[in-house]
C-alpha cells in the first residue's frame, strides 16, 4: 500500500487530493496547522483507518520531531501547505515568507534528515506551485518557459519555495516535480475572512441576493481549472516514471479560459462594477502541452459542469463573508497603494 503525506491536506485542494489518494488505495497522512484549512473538509473520512492527521506548523522548527514521524516510511510527499491571496500578502509579507518559504525549507530539510536516518526512501515529492509566478505574461497560452515576474508577495513566496524544491533536486537528488496550478475552483474553496477567490465571493453574494461585484468590465478571463482535475494531475505526477518529470515545472490548467461575464451569466444575478485593479492580468491561460506529454494528463471537467456543481453545494458558503463594493474598497486599499505603477 503506497503511503502518501499531504501537507495542507485539510485545505481546499488538499482535502480533495486526500480523498482521491484514499480511493486509489493509499495510506494518507495529513499535516496541517489549520490556519486556513478546516477539519470539516475531512469529516466524511472520520472512520477511515488509513487516514492520520497531525496539527503541525511547518513554519516552526519546534515541530521537527512530529514532522519526522509523519515522514517516516512515506512513498510520496504532496506539498500544498501555504498561505494564499494577494491583499494579506501585501499587508503581512513576512508571515507569508514564514509559511510559504520557511515552511517549505523546513519540510525539505526534514525529508533529507529522515532519508539519511534510513527511515525514508522517498519516491516522489510534488510541489503545488502557483501560476501567479508568471505575473502578466507576454504569451497566451503561457508556457513554462515564460519569464518569471511575481508582482506581489504571495506570488514571490510561492516562487521562492519552488526555487528551493528545484535546488534540492540538483543538490540532494530530491525526486521532485513542481506543478503550477491555474485558478483552481470547486467545492470547499476557501471561505476565510480574506477577500480573495472570485467563486467564494460570488457564491456568498448569490446566497444573499446581493449583486456580483465584477471587477472592471468583466471581460477579463481566467483559466478556471476544476479541483478534481488538479487532484488527478497530482496523482499522475507520482505514477509516471521519475525520469520523465524529475526537476520539471509543469502547468496544470483547463485548456481554455472563461470570462468573468460568462461566470456571472452561469450564476445568474445582478451585477455591480468595481474598479479594475493593478497587477492583475487580463487573461490567465496555461499551455498544457507539457502536462499532456509528460503526465498523460488533461482537464476533463467542463466549465459549465463545474459551475453547476458549485451551485449544488452553495450552502457551504453560507458562513463566508458577504462582500460589498464598500467593504471590497476598504479591504483592497493596500493593493492599490502598493501595486499601482505610474506609466
Amino acid at each position: 500500500m503506497p503511503v502518501s503525506l499531504v501537507t495542507g491536506g485539510a485545505g481546499f485542494i488538499g482535502s480533495h487530493l486526500v480523498e482521491l489518494l484514499l480511493s486509489e488505495g493509499h495510506e494518507v497522512r495529513v499535516v496541517d496547522n489549520l490556519s486556513t484549512g478546516r477539519l470539516d473538509n475531512l469529516s466524511s473520512l472520520d472512520s477511515e483507518p488509513r487516514l492520520r492527521f497531525e496539527n503541525i506548523d511547518l513554519g516552526s522548527r519546534s515541530t521537527s520531531a512530529a514532522l519526522d514521524s509523519m515522514l517516516a516510511g512515506c512513498d510520496h510527499v504532496f506539498h500544498l501547505a501555504a498561505l494564499a491571496d494577494i491583499v494579506p500578502s501585501i499587508q503581512r509579507p513576512m508571515e507569508y515568507h514564514r509559511a510559504n518559504v520557511d515552511g517549505t525549507a523546513h519540510l525539505l530539510d526534514a525529508v533529507i534528515r529522515v532519508t539519511e536516518s534510513g527511515a525514508l526512501a522517498l519516491k516522489r515529492f510534488v510541489y503545488a506551485a502557483s501560476s501567479s509566478c508568471y505575473g502578466i505574461p507576454d504569451d497566451y497560452p503561457t508556457p513554462e518557459t515564460a519569464d518569471i515576474r511575481p508582482l506581489y508577495p504571495y506570488a514571490l513566496t510561492k516562487r521562492l519555495a519552488e526555487e528551493l524544491v528545484l535546488h534540492w533536486v540538483e543538490v540532494y537528488g530530491l525526486p521532485a516535480v513542481s506543478l503550477r496550478l491555474f485558478n483552481v475552483y470547486g467545492p470547499r474553496s476557501r471561505t476565510s475572512g480574506t477577500y480573495g477567490a472570485v467563486f467564494g465571493v460570488f457564491l456568498r453574494q448569490k446566497l444573499a441576493g446581493a449583486p456580483f461585484t465584477v471587477v472592471g468590465d468583466g471581460e477579463q478571463s481566467r483559466d478556471f481549472t476544476y479541483v478534481s482535475d488538479i487532484a488527478r494531475g497530482m496523482l499522475a505526477a507520482v505514477t509516471v516514471p521519475l525520469q520523465a518529470v524529475r526537476g520539471e515545472c509543469i502547468n496544470l490548467g483547463s485548456g481554455g479560459h472563461q470570462s468573468i461575464n460568462r461566470l456571472v451569466e452561469l450564476l445568474e444575478g445582478d451585477v455591480v462594477h468595481i474598479p479594475k485593479r493593478p497587477g492583475e492580468p487580463d487573461i490567465t491561460f496555461a499551455d498544457t502541452t507539457k502536462a499532456t506529454d509528460l503526465l498523460g494528463w488533461k482537464a476533463e471537467v467542463e466549465f459549465e459542469q463545474g459551475v453547476r456543481t458549485m451551485l449544488d453545494n452553495i450552502d457551504y458558503w453560507a458562513d463566508a463573508p458577504l462582500w460589498t463594493p464598500d467593504s471590497i474598497e476598504e479591504a483592497t486599499r493596500d493593493w492599490f497603494v502598493h501595486l499601482s505603477v505610474d506609466d
